[in-house]
């Protein structure tokens, strides 16, 4: 096709998409080759129809060594095409620095794909989400502005360095797309960015971006069902992202364009966070879902196939802060180790009758090797504060860390406080956990994730020295909180009562950074058990390899080394007890195995399992958290709104009359729409006076009258994280399960600041599904609490 056609045919797009007439996909579609293109209704193949039967794979939760053996399963479990994310701050994590080499290789990752009979949906980001560190963004983007939004934006500082990564992408992997022989059909701009944000011309940007990059493939944008016109272009395909009523999705597409169907997310079951229970998939339901889809002409991506493991220190952080396991099986058919079973099978036998007429389904690859490993003792230690590198930076009150070149890791913050009588020492924010020593002794925790940033200090007969042990866990990957500037946050005060505040000041910081795979500083180790946080080493011997899982349901709260290389975190709040330790990475022989703990073992010993321990919630072992006694105060305040939300799932909007001024937000559920007891919400956002969702990066749920926590993760968190794949739902287990209307889920948003109306998104799942409410009433006032 010549460049004045393409353009013609740009232009005639343009035209259409302003008169509100849908377009077909074909006009925008690059044509540089006419191996595959977008159709008028279907996916086009060397001419011919194809249906995309996908699942996802990340090269980068996955050993290289087994590479081949997932993607054979993924082929045999009756895909024919595998989506792979690019990481971002993978592969260049410090600014200009690109890494493609061993783990990181994605071009070896698409010739084995292409081996194994398979093509390759690309999703090169810049922002991939994917309970990711920082959802993939480079950590080093949050030196370049103090805003709190300008990632994802037109913002020069965010667009010039996300050009010049995806221009990379395109020399490394543009040789790898099928107008060059290559196995990559589509890529992906952006990642459901209508989740983020609105702005049509900065997917342009994007769009263009990868254009200049020289990816001459069709290019595609993904949203949830509710927000796919949100940010819908006729220049790119638009695909949905559901995990349940596949029919809601595809008419989402057909109100925007005229072009194939496709599921661009279909959720096989869900990531963990850590303290919460292990999610499952509804199988029965996706094996409908699949077939309604199939049978529809639609295509589909499988999120997961094979989850694998975020291995080192890449594990994200769901917003508002809660942080993601290092295991990523997320009950996908694949599992963690490349197991397959019952809902593998099924999802096999669910393919075959939507296979092409001379299309067979090979046999599943054979399971990798297992061992177990006696348990071992770990009998040398290194205490973190004797480990300390030596480089000090001497500042009057602290900053993030990146404003230091410090990606992440273990920061020790040290001050003199002089004597005098009791109070509290109090950060402006506090970023991730944070241990506070005086003189060496342990007095109190700080913790982001109830927004804990102080401590009570006894009184001092004579100066002390206070230590501060900060722990960087993960930086979130999702909403306007990716902007997650790490570290303790100034100015620091100390108060005594009711006095005013007072600025604690000459602070000296040191820090083991880890940098991009958890490297080691040199550690001085002895025999005998520290007292506080330390490394503690051991080693094992085996004389035959295989994957195993180490069980580490003694330790308290770290990091785990094997062999110098960064397995991951551990944490034994559960619900994941185990960590995935593959077979390529064990020696014959000896093994040294180095293990950080922040809180200290109660046993100091490790052994290698069969099987994963993924369900086992120990909350009795987090650290210590004052009991709520915060009571609501509805009496006290008139409703700024009250009615009915519409039945169905989709996302509704409700504005207030006008806006109202306060600190405290409640939705209080009146009845439910199946006449039952219980209450659940998908998601909650609230708007602005410009009629946008505000900053929620500082909210924490104040009270909630009931949450499901032991049966399954309805916790109240999940109603502000941005997912509406999860949610809040009321209690069915356990004490106070069954709990009648009405039901209060009260958020502290931080400060005071003007809201307009809400955002509600109602529990998703088939029509029927317990808790959507139907009568409500929305509070916004100064305090909507009072603490007995």
């Amino acid at each position: 096709m010549t460049t004045t056609l393409v353009r013609r045919r740009l232009l005639q797009g343009a035209a259409a998409a302003a008169s509100g007439a849908l377009v077909p996909m074909s006009v925008f579609a690059q044509a540089a080759s006419p191996r595959f293109a977008v159709g008028s209704q279907d996916f086009l193949l060397d001419g011919k129809p194809i249906q995309i039967r996908c699942g996802e794979m990340h090269f980068a939760r996955v050993p290289r060594e087994y590479w081949a053996h997932r993607l054979r399963a993924i082929r045999a479990m009756g895909l024919n095409t595998v989506c792979a994310y690019l990481f971002w701050n993978y592969h260049e994590w410090r600014e200009g620095r690109y890494d493609w080499a061993g783990q990181r290789d994605a071009v070896e990752f698409c010739r084995l794909a292409q081996q194994e009979g398979l093509w390759v949906i690309l999703r090169p980001g810049p922002y991939a989400c994917a309970e990711w560190e920082m959802g993939g963004l480079p950590w080093w983007l949050l030196k370049k502005s103090r805003s709190d939004s300008f990632l994802r934006s037109r913002d020069p500082a965010f667009v010039e360095p996300a050009r010049r990564y995806l221009a990379e992408v395109g020399r490394v992997l543009g040789p790898m797309q099928v107008t060059r022989g290559g196995p990559i059909l589509m890529v992906q701009v952006e990642n459901e960015y209508g989740f983020f944000g609105e702005d049509k011309e900065y997917m342009r940007v994007m769009r263009q971006a990868l254009l200049d990059a020289t990816f001459d493939v069709p290019l595609f944008q993904c949203n949830p069902t509710n927000m796919v016109a949100k940010t819908h272009i006729p220049e790119l395909l638009s695909v949905a992202n559901f995990g349940s009523d596949p029919e809601r999705g595809f008419a989402a597409l057909k109100a925007v364009q005229q072009g194939p169907l496709m599921c661009g997310e279909y959720y096989s079951g869900w990531f963990d966070t850590w303290g919460n229970p292990h999610r499952r998939g509804d199988n029965a339901r996706a094996l409908q879902d699949i077939a309604y889809m199939l049978k529809n002409n639609g295509s589909f991506s499988l999120y997961m196939a094979h989850g694998g493991t975020t291995f080192g220190l890449w594990a994200g952080c769901d917003r508002p802060f809660r942080p993601d396991t290092t295991s990523y099986d997320y009950d996908a058919p694949i599992s963690e180790a490349g197991w397959v079973g019952t809902k593998f099978e099924s999802y096999r036998e669910g393919m075959r009758p939507f296979l092409a007429p001379d299309e067979t389904l090979p046999e599943p690859p054979a399971k990798n090797p297992v061992i177990t490993i006696d348990a071992f003792a770990l009998k040398e230690t290194a205490p973190v504060f004797a480990n300390l590198p030596g480089r000090v930076i001497k500042t009057a009150s602290p900053e993030p860390i990146e404003h230091y070149d410090i990606s992440r890791g273990l920061v020790a913050y040290r001050v003199r406080l002089p004597a005098g009588p009791a109070g509290r020492l109090a950060a402006a924010k506090v970023r991730d956990l944070a241990w506070v020593h005086i003189d060496g002794k342990l007095v109190g925790t700080m913790d982001t994730r109830y927004r804990r940033f102080s401590v009570a200090l006894p009184a001092r007969s004579k100066p002390v020295t206070v230590d501060i042990l900060l722990y960087t866990i993960a930086r979130v990957n999702f909403g306007l909180e990716v902007h997650d500037r790490k570290g303790l946050h100034g100015p620091v005060t100390f108060t005594v009562g009711e006095g005013t505040p007072q600025a604690v000041e000459g602070w000296e910081i040191r820090a083991i950074d880890f940098d991009a795979d958890g490297v080691l500083p040199p550690l001085k180790f002895a025999r005998g058990r520290a007292r506080g946080p330390a490394f503690w080493r051991g080693s094992f011997d085996v004389k035959r390899t295989g994957d195993t899982f180490l069980d580490m349901s003694s330790w308290g709260q770290g990091i785990v080394w094997i062999n110098g290389r960064c397995l991951g975190r551990y944490w034994n709040i559960g619900p994941t007890q185990t960590m995935y330790l593959p077979g390529p990475w064990i020696n014959k022989g000896r093994n040294e195995i180095v293990v950080l703990d922040l809180t200290g073992p109660a046993v100091a010993r490790i052994a290698g399992r069969a099987e994963p321990i993924l369900d086992e919630l120990h909350p009795e072992q987090d650290l210590p958290r004052p009991p709520s006694t915060v009571k609501p105060t509805l009496g006290n305040s008139k409703p700024a709104q009250e009615g009915e939300f519409a039945p169905g799932g989709a996302t509704q909007e409700v504005r207030f009359a006008a806006p109202v001024r306060g600190r405290h937000f409640c939705l209080e559920s009146l009845s439910a729409f199946d006449g039952k007891q219980y209450a659940a919400v998908g998601e909650i956002a609230l708007l602005g006076p410009d009629g946008k969702p505000l900053n929620q990066q500082s909210w924490t749920i104040l009270y909630v009258s009931s949450e499901e926590r032991k049966k399954e993760d309805g916790s109240a968190l999940n109603a502000i994280n941005g997912q509406a794949s999860d949610h809040w739902h009321t209690a069915f287990s356990g004490s106070g399960a069954g709990a009648a209307h009405p039901h209060q889920l009260i958020v502290d948003m931080g400060q005071e600041v003007d809201v307009a109306g809400a955002r509600y998104t109602p529990r998703q799942g088939a029509e029927g599904v317990t808790g959507r409410i139907r009568q409500y009433r929305m509070y916004v006032a100064e305090k909507l609490v009072t603490d007995k």
